[in-house]
C-alpha cells in the first residue's frame, strides 16, 4: 500500500472514531509506530487531523471547542439511549431518594426515561384501582441546573423537582455563576449523572467552560455516588478546565470498551465501567 493510500485510511478511520491511536494504527496497517507517527504528521499539515499524545484526533477537536445543546442533541442518539437506560437502573424506583442531574444531551435522555417510568407507574396504579402514594416521603427528588431536564420533569408524578438558579449559559441552557455552585455545595444528594466533555487516562474529566467546570466539580463534592455518562466520542479526550479525577468517580456508563490506557486508568482508580 502506498503511504498516500494508507494516510487517506488512517484520516477516515479518525474521522469515522474521532480519534486513534498509534499502537491501534501499527497493528491495523501492519506498519511501526514511527511510520504511524509520520502519517500523522503529514496528514496534521494537510490539516486533516490533529495529533495528541499517543495517537491523533480529528482536526476540530480543540480543547476549546464546544458545540451547542441542539447540535448535540441529534448526534449519537442510539448510544445515549442505551447508556441512560443503563443509568436508569441505578436509581432506586421502590423508595425515595434524591439524585442530581447535570446538563447534557445523556442525561437528557435519561429525564426523558424517568419521566416515562413515573408516568407509567402512576398510569398503572389509577388503572389498578389503586391510589398512588404521594407527599415527600414516597418522591424522588430531582436536583438540576438544566432549563431542558427541568421542563421535562416539572410536571412529572412522584417527582419533587428542584432547579438550582444561576446565570443561564445559552449553549447549554444551564445556569453557571458562583450562585449555582454555592446552591449544590448545600446538598448531599444521593447519585449524582454527570456529564463531561472528555474523560482521559491523565487529565480526568473536563469541559471547555470554566464556569461549566466548577459547577461540575461542585456537583462531584456534593454527592454521595458520581455516575458519569459518556459516549465513547468522550473516551480519551481533553478540553480545556479539568473538574474532576477518576479517583473522583463511582461509575462511567459508556457505549463501547475504552482503550488500554484509559481502561488501565480506570481500573486503578477504582471505577466500575459499565458498558451499554
Amino acid at each position: 500500500m502506498f503511504a498516500e493510500e494508507r494516510q487517506q485510511k488512517i484520516a477516515e478511520l479518525v474521522a469515522s472514531h474521532g480519534r486513534a491511536s498509534v499502537t491501534v494504527l501499527a497493528e491495523r496497517f501492519s506498519i511501526t509506530t514511527e511510520t504511524v507517527r509520520r502519517d500523522l504528521a503529514a496528514l496534521e499539515a494537510l490539516g486533516t487531523v490533529r495529533r495528541v499524545h499517543g495517537g491523533a484526533v480529528t482536526a476540530d477537536r480543540f480543547t476549546t471547542t464546544e458545540e451547542s445543546i441542539t447540535e448535540r442533541t441529534v448526534q449519537r442518539p442510539d448510544q445515549k439511549l442505551r447508556i441512560a437506560q443503563a443509568a436508569l437502573k441505578l436509581i432506586p424506583s421502590s423508595s425515595a431518594g434524591s439524585i442530581l442531574l447535570d446538563a447534557g444531551t445523556t442525561t437528557e435522555v435519561l429525564a426523558d426515561l424517568l419521566a416515562q417510568q413515573h408516568t407509567t407507574t402512576n398510569t398503572q396504579g389509577h388503572s389498578n384501582g389503586k391510589t398512588p402514594q404521594t407527599g415527600a416521603a414516597s418522591e424522588l427528588t430531582v436536583i438540576t441546573h438544566a432549563l431542558p431536564i427541568a421542563a421535562k420533569l416539572s410536571t412529572t408524578p412522584g417527582i419533587a423537582l428542584h432547579l438550582l438558579g444561576g446565570r443561564v449559559r445559552g449553549l447549554t441552557q444551564a445556569a453557571v455563576g458562583q450562585s449555582t455552585s454555592e446552591a449544590a455545595a448545600r446538598l448531599r444528594p444521593d447519585v449524582v449523572f454527570l456529564g463531561t466533555n472528555g474523560i482521559h487516562a491523565s487529565f480526568g474529566l473536563s469541559t471547555p467552560d470554566p464556569e461549566e467546570a466548577a459547577v461540575k466539580a461542585a456537583f462531584v463534592h456534593s454527592a454521595r455516588r458520581i455516575v458519569v455518562l459518556a459516549d465513547s466520542s468522550k473516551l480519551d479526550a481533553e478540553t480545556l478546565v479539568q473538574f474532576a479525577s477518576l479517583k473522583d468517580l463511582d461509575t462511567l456508563i459508556t457505549d463501547s470498551e475504552p482503550g488500554s490506557e484509559l481502561a488501565a486508568a480506570l481500573e486503578d482508580a477504582g471505577v466500575d465501567v459499565v458498558i451499554a
